[in-house]
């Protein structure tokens, strides 16, 4: 049977720009997916996924008009049951075979048509058929109803249509948006499918104010792509029209960069913004990039508050220099390309001039007041219900960070961090804040300038916040660091305290993401701090707290430790071994993961890994072992030879892990491969004399605890 190719189109009003490239894949994944599973489409079909802002849409290869039949085996029931002692049909098994869909008009035929079959120890009757395979007008309408069921649709719409029966009324329709028009073509066959109301044709529609012809006619579903563009100018991949949005974006900037006079040149660039350039595509469907430029007077204004008012409320993408600084100038991306571009230039520099000046009210009024002056304002912010406000948790992060700086740094860090502290929140009271919240620390680090505050402070206040995503710099300076880690444990701690845990995909706090901040901060920075010691010393700045839920914290930053280290390519034995000791210092975890690495590639290793797990099952079978040995009660020469050997390496070994040196440390442990081999075949632990049990499971204990000071080595056994 030949095969010809399939396109589905569904015609609508604007989608969410911000959902489109999502609608698209999931509408053009589901409908393969659902015509493979009919038996209409193979695994070797390619699906290519088309969404503008009016459409969604699918082209799949290799789809037949019929899929092929299949033969199919039903059990029934058991034998005893289906045929009573004279081997006739039981009212139960004509029942059955009947809601099957067989014909039972003649019972002695049926029963001679089933099968009989062992199933476990009794036999059972089982029917075999052969199913009709699906057309592609019953089995696209499934598909398309099933895709449109699953679409990640971020809110729906309800809409109603004017029934087309005979009696007069409406019907209700719920969707992302209106729909308008539906296309199903099969080659060049249209499939009459119906969905949403509406009946598939081959026509569409093209660009509001620029297509050629109306309605535009698709002639087959190979052209799509191509009439669409031609007589619909419509670009309707989302990938295509991406990709040329980024090209007239780089054209454009060079454009700019070259100056009115021709001559002048500068290097000019477009901001980068992953999620922008996505949005802006779901905007256009025929994108035209315009140079346009604002007053030089706006870039007094601090260029991340410029940058945010354009790139969020008017979707352009400013221009920046060599080296990063705004421009005054700015690129659009039109979805109309007239002759004469001035007009749309003009409007746009028009809509943009408003924001850049309330930009610039806001924070030549925020200038006015010092952050000093706006500490007791803290107090009337509500911070959490059971936590209390701003204020109060400003003075908590005050005294964590004024402890942490006096660990790291002594008084001078801790009076720095104190102060940075003190004045981190203030921002939020000021207008530039209330109306881009995105700006909060940017704008108190602008602020603390302007105050007099060194760069230090200024510096801290800006980077509290940091990291604030997966990849984020951390902050530039120590006391950044301190008031960083402090805000970010009190919120953690604070959080764990009232009961407010991450479950599943909840986490409306982002305990989640600080949780890896502090980790990154302790770790990449070196810290030399406890863990545990850390938040015992939170938990102090707090009033009441649940308790226990220390330990649920420690265990939650351990748990993100460990997964944060798997996705940085550490295996799963490394990340076990090394995080299932519980290291207090996480500034340590990459030197001891280095040192497991190094100490799994040696020789010994296997061996070495293999007898401490043996260890460790002894241990646990016994209990409160002492690691004490008297040499009076060694008797067997291996472990007279391994204690020997012990008391030789583990001293080695200790200074070694004393000095960081983990690597050497392991390697030096090496040595005990050969003793502790011959002292599994030749002594037996648990002897039936009791000293003599307890002093070999003292032994054991003492070699078990010199081993797993790195990093627990029976992780390492596959």
């Amino acid at each position: 049977m030949t095969t010809k190719n399939l396109l589905v189109e569904l015609f609508v009003e604007e989608l969410p720009p911000k959902a489109l490239k999502k609608l698209g894949e999931a509408f053009a994944t589901q409908l393969a997916e659902q015509l493979r599973t009919q038996g209409l489409a193979s695994a070797e079909s390619v699906v290519t996924a088309y969404a503008s802002p009016r459409r969604l849409a699918a082209h799949v290869t290799h789809v037949w008009l019929k899929a092929a039949d299949k033969a199919v085996q039903q059990k029934l029931m058991p034998v005893s049951v289906g045929l009573d002692a004279a081997g006739h049909a039981t009212p139960a098994l004509l029942k059955k075979l009947q809601a099957l869909g067989a014909d039972v008009a003649d019972p002695a035929a049926v029963v001679a048509a089933l099968r009989k079959a062992p199933d476990g120890k009794a036999e059972a009757l089982f029917y075999d058929s052969l199913v009709s395979g699906a057309t592609l007008d019953t089995g696209l309408q499934k598909a398309l109803e099933e895709a449109i069921a699953k679409l990640p649709i971020p809110k729906v719409m309800s809409y109603q249509l004017e029934t087309d029966c005979e009696l007069p009324g409406w019907s209700s329709v719920h969707f992302v948006r209106p729909a308008h028009g539906l296309v199903a073509l099969h080659g060049s066959t249209v499939v009459p499918v119906k969905v949403l109301g509406l009946t598939a044709g081959n026509r569409t529609q093209g660009h509001r104010f620029e297509a050629k012809v109306s309605p535009v006619l698709i002639a087959d579903a190979d052209s799509y792509a191509a009439t669409l563009a031609q007589d619909g100018a419509v670009i309707a991949s989302f990938a295509e029209r991406r990709a040329e949005i980024v090209r007239q974006l780089a054209a454009a900037a060079a454009q700019a960069g070259r100056g009115k006079d021709g001559q002048s040149h500068v290097a000019l660039r477009p901001i980068e913004d992953e999620a922008l350039l996505d949005e802006v595509t779901g905007l256009v469907e025929r994108p035209n990039v315009l140079v346009c430029e604002f007053e030089a007077q706006f870039l007094d204004v601090p260029q991340e508050c410029l940058i945010l008012t354009m790139k969020a409320n008017q979707k352009y993408f400013p221009l920046l220099d060599a080296a990063g600084k705004l421009t005054n100038q700015f690129l659009v991306v039109s979805n109309i390309s007239p002759e004469d571009a001035s007009a749309v230039i003009g409007g746009n520099e028009r809509v943009v001039r408003p924001r850049l000046a309330d930009a610039k009210f806001f924070f030549d009024q925020d200038r006015k007041k010092t952050l000093a002056s706006r500490v007791e304002g803290l107090d009337k912010v509500v911070y959490h219900n059971k936590l209390g406000s701003q204020g109060e948790r400003t003075e908590r992060v005050r005294a964590i960070a004024k402890a942490i700086g006096q660990q790291l740094g002594g008084d001078t860090l801790a009076q720095a961090a104190d102060t940075a502290a003190r004045l981190a929140k203030t921002d939020l009271l000021t207008d530039m804040v209330g109306e881009f919240p995105e700006l909060q620390g940017i704008m108190g680090g602008y602020y603390a300038r302007h105050d007099g505050l060194s760069e230090d402070i200024a510096f801290a206040i800006e980077d509290h916040y940091k990291p604030r995503f997966a990849g984020d710099e951390l902050p530039r300076n120590q006391v950044g660091v301190v008031v960083a880690l402090a805000d970010k444990l009190e919120t953690l701690v604070g959080m764990f305290g009232v009961g407010n845990v991450p479950t599943g995909d909840k986490d409306p706090y982002a305990l989640r993401r600080h949780a890896l901040g502090v980790i990154r901060m302790l770790v990449e920075g070196d810290i030399q701090l406890s863990l545990t010691e850390l938040i015992r010393d939170v938990e102090i700045t707090f009033k009441v707290l649940d308790v226990g839920s220390d330990a649920k914290l420690i265990d939650f930053i351990y748990d993100r430790l460990a997964g944060s280290l798997r996705e940085q390519g550490y295996s799963a034995q490394e990340v076990d071994a090394v995080v299932s000791q519980r290291p207090q210092r996480l500034g340590d975890v990459p030197k001891r993961l280095a040192a497991v690495r190094a100490f799994a590639a040696l020789p010994e290793a296997a061996a070495l890994a293999a007898a401490n797990k043996r260890i460790s099952n002894i241990l646990k079978k016994a209990q409160d072992v002492d690691p004490h040995v008297s040499e009076l009660l060694l008797r067997e020469p291996a472990e007279i030879a391994l204690y020997a050997a012990m008391q030789d390496v583990t001293p080695k070994a200790k200074a070694q892990f004393d000095a960081g040196d983990y690597t050497a440390s392991l390697q030096t442990l090496a040595a005990l491969r050969a003793p502790v081999d011959a002292f599994f075949d030749g002594v037996m632990v648990n002897a039936e004399e009791v000293d003599l049990r307890l002093n070999r499971q003292g032994l054991l204990k003492s070699l078990h605890d010199a081993m797993n000071r790195v990093a627990d080595l029976s992780r390492l056994v596959a």
